[in-house]
């Protein structure tokens, strides 16, 4: 499938840009390459300069009054072009440590970004960052009733579960099934434990090693389950191949209705471990809003967490969160005692 690579290139000049100097030292190095230039302009706010090929590769030239410069080049994403894009931005970027030699600033490159590629190496993360990833192959891709669930083929990282855009978890990270688990530091011998989510089976299976009394998992997803455990086997080993073990059950149903049904039987489990996604399959009807959402499953986990119990999680709020969600909640004491937020 054809591809854009999209380059780009970044000055900030330590004085005011001279516009009509940058535009006129750059001119033969876009002519070289065959490109038509047009030029706009605007009183107080700078240049705008667009550079067309005949091969359809086309870059934009922003200049802004206060210093800033950037450089954006899209072409198609071939060894030929990739080439010649890159000598273009060397040129470019030699010609205006010349023309700037006496407001020298900073100068920034970024790797180029491949946009509309077979496969998709760019996945954002939940608190908004973009990473890339060397993924080379789709290894499973359904939508479920809930969410779209990809598992893709990572070089460094094996198999990594994304669920609807988030990325969940890779083969590789065993450190944070560990983590939550209370980093090896847990005694898990006999004891009740209660997973919320977890559908990759990775916390189920390295609690079943320690010997506890029971294990229950809640995932809402089967087909998260299925995809798991066919394509990310080294992280959940053959505990999703039944639903009941000797010493584990997986429910497939909503952990919220579960959790109420077992704070009304008065049952408790010495652990809870919360391993829900980042950002919430939906929070209705339950409440109107992902913190409320939030709110409801920990008020919950904590009717029925043993009065000396754990809850693990991710972290999913800052610390004045937690400090206001103390104070307003009849549970506090229990909070400040029982619970581990795990930062990642």
């Amino acid at each position: 499938m054809a591809a854009a690579r999209h380059s780009t290139l970044d000055f900030m000049l330590g004085a005011k840009a001279d516009g009509e100097t940058i535009l006129k030292g750059l001119q033969s190095i876009f002519q070289e390459q065959g490109m038509t230039e047009s030029v706009h302009t605007w009183q107080d706010h700078g240049y705008l300069a667009t550079y067309i090929n005949k091969n359809g590769s086309f870059a934009n030239l922003r200049i802004y009054p206060h210093g800033l410069v950037l450089l954006d080049l899209q072409s198609y994403d071939s060894d030929a072009q990739g080439k010649e894009v890159d000598s273009l931005l060397n040129k470019v970027e030699e010609r205006m440590k010349e023309l700037s030699q006496d407001s020298t600033g900073r100068v920034k490159r970024l790797p180029p970004i491949v946009r509309g590629g077979a496969i998709d190496r760019y996945w954002p993360t939940a608190d908004g960052r973009l990473v890339e990833y060397d993924i080379d192959e789709v290894v499973y891709d359904e939508d479920s009733p809930y969410q779209n669930i990809k598992i893709l083929h990572s070089k460094q990282f094996g198999n990594i579960l994304i669920l609807s855009g988030d990325v969940n978890l890779a083969e590789s990270d065993l450190a944070y099934t560990r983590a939550i688990m209370g980093s090896g530091k847990e005694d898990y011998t006999g004891k009740d434990v209660l997973i919320l989510g977890g559908g990759d089976g990775g916390i189920l299976c390295e609690i079943v090693k320690l010997k506890p009394k029971m294990v229950t998992m809640v995932e809402i997803d089967q087909m998260v389950i299925d995809g798991c455990k066919k394509y990310m086997r080294k992280t959940c080993g053959d505990v999703l191949d039944n639903l009941k073990g000797d010493c584990y059950q997986v429910l497939i149903e909503d952990c919220i209705p579960v959790l109420k049904r077992y704070a009304k039987e008065g049952r408790e489990f010495d652990y809870v471990i919360n391993d829900l996604t980042a950002v919430p399959i939906s929070t209705s009807p339950e409440e109107d809003s992902t913190w409320e959402f939030l709110r409801l499953i920990l008020d919950l986990s904590m009717k029925v967490l043993k009065q000396d119990g754990k809850y693990f999680t991710q972290e999913i709020f800052n610390i004045n969160f937690v400090s206001c969600f103390g104070c307003s909640m009849s549970f506090c004491h229990q909070m400040e005692a029982n619970c581990v937020f795990l930062i990642l």
